[in-house]
């Protein structure tokens, strides 16, 4: 399970305060507020990313375990964004095994990156250049290369909206049905309330510019 409690974060004043939420395992809360509201922040806070000028204070925990002062390769958050971000000079069997865990080896990393492609009904694309891949193939993809690390928790900073809309509600499901599978927290933050369809929680909703959390700050 993910926890925020009493968040509080900005730069030269506080942009967010009061933050509370949990996010339990096997389900995705979506976060939704506009563009510059603090999302993106809270996500490279949740998962250790240095931000230039951010002061916060407040708990963030990982299946209990307070995980604020962890550097964050020793978080297992895995993150995505609205780019696949597919490495250009690997192919897409190698971009899988990118994700795999160090710990898995020779022909056992073969295997994974095998069923990964199976799992994202891939079967076949392993030598296929990332070039090549539809926007949905791109995103399944990705969501199975930040799985390979074996996370805790993924997050998930507007993972759906460069797919039309088809497209965006058929990866939606894909990506709740592993969150479901693998019971781990999964948070999405968006602006767009389309989202919701894939939210297995109640929705957060950001309010821009105020210092305030609606349903948490008033």
């Amino acid at each position: 399970m993910l926890e925020v409690n009493a968040l509080e974060f900005g730069f030269d004043k506080p942009l967010v305060t009061g933050l509370s939420f949990t996010v339990p395992n096997g389900q995705i809360k979506l976060l939704n507020g506009p563009s510059g509201c603090g999302k993106s922040t809270l996500l490279a806070l949740i998962s250790g990313t240095n931000i230039a000028g951010v002061t916060w204070h407040g708990d963030i925990k990982l299946d209990g375990e307070d995980i604020g002062g962890i550097q964050a390769h020793h978080r297992a958050v895995g993150l995505m964004y609205q780019d696949p971000l597919l490495f250009p000079h690997l192919t897409v069997g190698e971009n899988l095994a990118f994700g795999l865990v160090a710990s898995i080896r020779g022909k056992y990393r073969e295997l994974a990156v095998k069923g990964a492609l199976a799992s994202a009904d891939l079967d076949g694309f392993g030598d296929r250049d990332p070039a090549s891949l539809s926007g949905g193939q791109a995103a399944r993809v990705a969501l199975m290369r930040a799985l390979l690390a074996e996370p805790k928790a993924l997050l998930m900073d507007e993972a759906f909206s460069s797919l039309d809309p088809d497209l965006r509600l058929k990866f939606g499901r894909f990506v709740a049905a592993q969150i479901k599978k693998r019971q781990i927290p999964a948070l999405l933050v968006s602006h767009d309330l389309v989202d919701q369809e894939f939210a297995t929680d109640p929705i957060l909703h950001f309010l821009k510019l105020g210092i305030e959390i609606k349903g948490f700050r008033r």
